[in-house]
């Protein structure tokens, strides 16, 4: 069997590294806050190239805390992708604003700049796009229709650790990037985590406020903050983890490059990198008109694949209330039916990459 992904290899690879890093906060007696998340927070924002880090408890509640620190909230709108995981939309909600979906674009699978500006409204705060499977959005027209709209620009970077932008690392190309430490990411965790970079030294400020309560000093309450803290244990697995990620998303390179050629002529759609994109190969999604065939095949083939996903945000229970009606995105709603995630990581072997290139050319 060829698994989807191996979370235990990480530690194996990096098993005395780890044991160090976790013994050395068990006995620092440093459970909240202190040195450990400091130090990954300084490394992290140097590996962004962005002035500032905060760290948070997990990559939804970095989205929503920049969001509050944006000044989103009731009345409020935020442009997001209408292709995304729904933490995305999630975010938008939890500050009582709306999310505005905007469809992809049909090659990246990302959010269509050219489709965002006739979204924008009177009550249009923030626009929000992500770098979907660890594919870069395409940030300068983004970023010109924020500047010219006078609107913010929070990045969600949960699946796009080390990706690159026309040759610059993801981190501090809009107002503020959300990333997410969840044990599946490329830079993952053992547990939850999430943070913001970001070069605006206020707003950095005002989410680590935010974060701890609504509190600079202990037991003055500034605003109605939250309880959202990166824990010393993750930070320190995180700082040893960050020095091998570059080295990680190259294998993972590797393991694309092994997918695109092999599977260039087998029926599927396959990832589209533009010139300037890239990308952290997070995932390795293509799409098929039966993909629920293909994907019972190859998991009698003894191939672990997932969807990524398979309702788009809009048909979700969640938000029913808004009244969307199947076509309200068709984008969307075709790559919920049709996307398939391959194995894909930096532990996969290259001979299992070319085992599951036959087995889907067998079966595409």
């Amino acid at each position: 069997m060829i698994s989807f992904l191996d979370l235990k290899a990480p530690y194996l690879e990096l098993k005395q590294e780890l044991d160090d890093a976790i013994a050395r906060v068990a006995s620092s007696g440093w459970f909240i806050g202190g040195p450990e998340v400091e130090e990954f927070e300084a490394d992290y924002a140097s590996y962004c190239s962005a002035a500032q880090c905060v760290g948070v408890a997990n990559g939804l509640d970095a989205l929503h805390l920049a969001l509050r620190a944006m000044d989103v909230g009731p009345g409020d709108e935020v442009i997001v992708p209408s292709n995304t995981y729904i933490a995305t939309w999630l975010a938008v909600s939890q500050c009582g604003a709306t999310p505005v979906p905007v469809e992809p674009d049909a090659c990246t699978y990302n959010i269509d700049p050219a489709l965002i500006e006739a979204a924008i409204t009177p009550r249009t705060k923030v626009i929000l796009p992500v770098h979907l499977y660890g594919q870069p959005a395409d940030m300068d027209p983004i970023l010109a229709i924020a500047r010219k709209h006078g609107l913010k620009v929070l990045e969600d970077g949960a699946q796009a650790h080390g990706a690159r932008y026309k040759g610059q690392r993801l981190g501090a190309h809009g107002d503020a990037v959300a990333w997410s430490f969840y044990p599946g990411k490329n830079l993952g965790a053992m547990g939850d985590g999430g943070a913001v970079t970001t070069d605006d030294a206020q707003l950095a400020e005002r989410i680590r406020v935010l974060r701890n309560y609504g509190s600079r000093v202990k037991y003055v309450n500034e605003v109605q903050g939250y309880n959202s803290r990166l824990d010393p244990l993750q930070a320190a697995i995180l700082r040893v983890k960050l020095a091998h990620l570059d080295e990680w998303n190259a294998r993972r390179s590797t393991i694309a490059a092994r997918y695109q050629q092999g599977l260039a002529d087998c029926g599927l759609s396959l990832p589209y990198v533009p010139g300037w994109s890239e990308p952290a190969w997070h995932l390795y999604v293509v799409q098929h008109p039966q993909r629920d065939a293909l994907q019972k095949a190859l998991t009698d083939a003894g191939v672990g694949t997932l969807i990524h996903y398979p309702i788009a945000p809009h048909r979700q229970q969640a938000y029913a209330q808004a009244g969307w009606t199947q076509g309200a995105f068709p984008l969307a709603e075709r790559m919920a039916d049709t996307v398939l995630s391959l194995p894909i990581g930096p532990h996969m072997h290259l001979d299992d990459a070319a085992q599951v290139v036959s087995r889907v050319t067998a079966n595409a």
